[in-house]
């Protein structure tokens, strides 16, 4: 491989290492001499070789305000490039010579005023004399930066850069590092968030929290819920919550519960500027116990962002839990506690996909026992029966595990009980709450677990309907079990016995085989209404059926154990305004006084309250 050596340039280049002026073309010079007893008689390059002196001379550059001159300029015809030495050309000429990224300028050493400006597109700063007046007054007599920025109506710099380069406009300064206090205000734009993959050295160390607000209240009455993140092992705390004043109070709590259960101290809080954790009462119990607050600026949520993103996590698994069961939106709390199980559960990246489980807990999480959200269950409820000839389950919709027990949360929509029981045989399969309306949930139903806050809270729920759940109270007043704190939010009044309303199909098990051809001399069941039944369950007989009439705006949940030898139907109650009274051996499992609702405005299911539940035998 051989180097091709360079071709021979007519410019003059600015040179900083140059001891003196060195050219190759004695046409190049103004006036020419042999060389004198002062004159070096070879010139040193790079790699030490000498390149011998054969003549000297001047040059002159004629400008519109002053002359530039090169004297003693030595002649050396293996020069390839011709050389301009900074130190005598500044020295000879009482002047300075100012470098930036897009040429050079010569100014007057004591006036500071622009002498020569030549632009460089190149590797190298060249110097050229005008060829005319006009020329001159453009190449040389240009603006600094900074003008020709406020002249192209505040140009960015690549683009500012572009022209320049291009040699479209002169530039004889480069100020180009100065603040525009007219950009500033007209194009100002917020700072980029650089990622952070930091984490707690150990646990507790730091948590962070945030609060989300729903524009739907649950069927529990709640409206909030605040999500707490323990920085070092990623485990997840959910807390749904009436009021936003709440926050404090749950906040004592959780640290009191981390001291009992894990004999450890939270030493910092990161959350947002809300005023839920910025108050009085917040600081002082921030202050007594040592912890160090850590709260994002104003209006800039990326700095708590992993408290965000958890709230992004469980919002999109919730949405997804309902969209499954079909359930309406104000389950959403129900809803929550699952997904908040199931997330402490499943493995992260930031944990080298282990899990949030089993780095706070030092063990692996079981998933056996994991069923399908708001699927059809059967708990058992033989301990309860009335009768020895009474059912022994119940078709209910399974709403997750309790916390609080080793066992089941069923919701029996017949009686608007919950029934927790580890006693549950389950039908992953079907969705009680997809057949209890004519249409299915709207998409848009669930719009409120979106980040936006501009939601119509007294706005029905799109795709919902009206269902019956027993006879109407005549009063205005509906009476809740249990009292609520006098500032929370109303919480809606409890379900009686579930029925389907008028034009709407009660649930049926897709399995459902009605083979029945022959006349049956029972009343007609209501129009666009059916009895849910289990998928077992097949009439085939062909004998006429002797059942009552079913009564209006009621349902028979009726289970495979009910068909007859004969083929008959078990008959409905004849009662149609409501349940009977129940006696001392079913206390357990009385429900709330029942009145009608839309399904967007269910009852409360999961509240610290005293909810009436039945504890199916262990």
């Amino acid at each position: 491989m051989t180097l091709n050596p360079p071709t021979p340039s007519s410019e003059w280049y600015a040179d900083s290492g140059a001891g003196s002026h060195m050219t190759a073309d004695t046409g190049k010079l103004s006036t020419i001499s042999p060389p004198s007893q002062f004159t070096p008689s070879s010139i040193i390059v790079g790699n030490g070789a000498l390149l011998p002196v054969t003549a000297t001379g001047s040059q002159i550059f004629s400008l519109p305000h002053r002359n530039l001159v090169l004297k003693n300029v030595l002649v050396s015809p293996n020069i390839i490039k011709n050389l301009i030495s900074i130190r005598r050309f500044t020295t000879d000429n009482n002047c300075s010579i100012e470098f930036d990224p897009f040429g050079l300028s010569v100014k007057d050493l004591h006036t500071r005023n622009v002498i020569a400006r030549c632009n460089s597109s190149g590797d190298l700063y060249p110097f050229y004399a005008p060829s005319n007046s006009s020329t001159s007054t453009s190449a040389f007599i240009a603006a600094p930066t900074s003008l020709w920025h406020r002249r192209l109506g505040h140009l960015g710099r690549d683009a500012m850069s572009k022209l320049i380069s291009s040699s479209v406009i002169s530039c004889n300064k480069d100020d180009t590092d100065r603040i525009c206090h007219a950009c500033q205000l007209g194009r100002h734009a917020r700072l980029p968030f650089s990622s952070s993959s930091s984490r707690a050295a150990h646990k507790f160390d730091l948590i962070h929290c945030d609060l989300w607000t729903s524009p739907i209240v649950s069927v529990s009455g709640y409206k909030y819920y605040l999500v707490i993140l323990d920085d070092c092992s990623h485990y997840l705390w959910t807390f749904p919550l009436r009021l936003k004043s709440e926050t404090s109070s749950t906040l004592s709590n959780f640290f009191v519960y981390i001291r009992t259960q894990f004999d450890t101290t939270i030493k910092s809080v990161q959350c947002d500027n809300g005023r839920e954790f910025d108050n009085s009462q917040a600081r002082t119990f921030f202050l007594s116990h040592g912890v160090a607050l850590r709260m994002s600026c104003p209006y800039t949520s990326q700095q708590n962002g992993k408290a965000e993103h958890s709230l992004r996590t469980i919002n999109n698994i919730l949405r997804s839990l309902l969209f499954q069961a079909s359930l309406p939106p104000a389950y959403w709390v129900e809803a929550l506690h699952t997904a908040t199980y199931l997330v402490n559960r499943l493995p992260t990246k930031t944990l080298a996909f282990s899990t949030p489980y089993s780095a706070l807990y030092s063990t692996q999480p079981s998933y056996d026992h994991l069923k399908v959200f708001g699927c059809a269950c059967y708990p058992n409820i033989s301990s309860t029966a009335p009768h020895k000839l009474a059912p022994r389950s119940s078709l209910c919709v399974f709403l997750g595990c309790s916390s609080k027990h080793k066992g089941y949360r069923c919701l029996e929509l017949q009686s608007n009980r919950i029934i927790i029981s580890r006693h549950v045989i389950f039908d992953e399969s079907f969705f009680l709450f997809s057949n209890m309306s004519t249409t299915p949930m709207a998409p848009s139903a669930l719009d409120f677990l979106t980040d936006d806050d501009d939601h119509d809270l007294t706005a029905s729920v799109p795709g919902a309907r009206f269902v019956h759940a027993g006879p109407s109270i005549p009063s205005a007043t509906h009476t809740v079990h249990g009292a609520l704190p006098p500032e929370a939010a109303p919480v809606p009044p409890s379900l009686g016995p579930w029925s389907p309303g008028p034009g709407a199909a009660a649930p049926v098990h897709p399995a459902q085989a009605v083979a029945s051809s022959a006349p049956s001399t029972s009343s007609p069941v209501p129009t666009g209404a059916a009895a849910p039944v289990h998928p077992a369950q097949a009439v085939a007989s062909s004998a006429p059926s002797t059942s009552s009439p079913v009564p209006t705006g009621a349902a028979a949940l009726v289970h495979s154990a009910q068909v007859t030898a004969s083929g008959t139907t078990p008959t409905a109650p004849p009662s149609t305004t409501g349940p009977a009274a129940p006696d001392a051996s079913d206390r357990l499992l009385l429900a709330e006084p029942a009145v009608q609702l839309p399904l967007g405005r269910l009852p409360s299911l999961r509240s610290p309250m005293r909810t009436p539940c039945a504890h199916a035998a262990r």
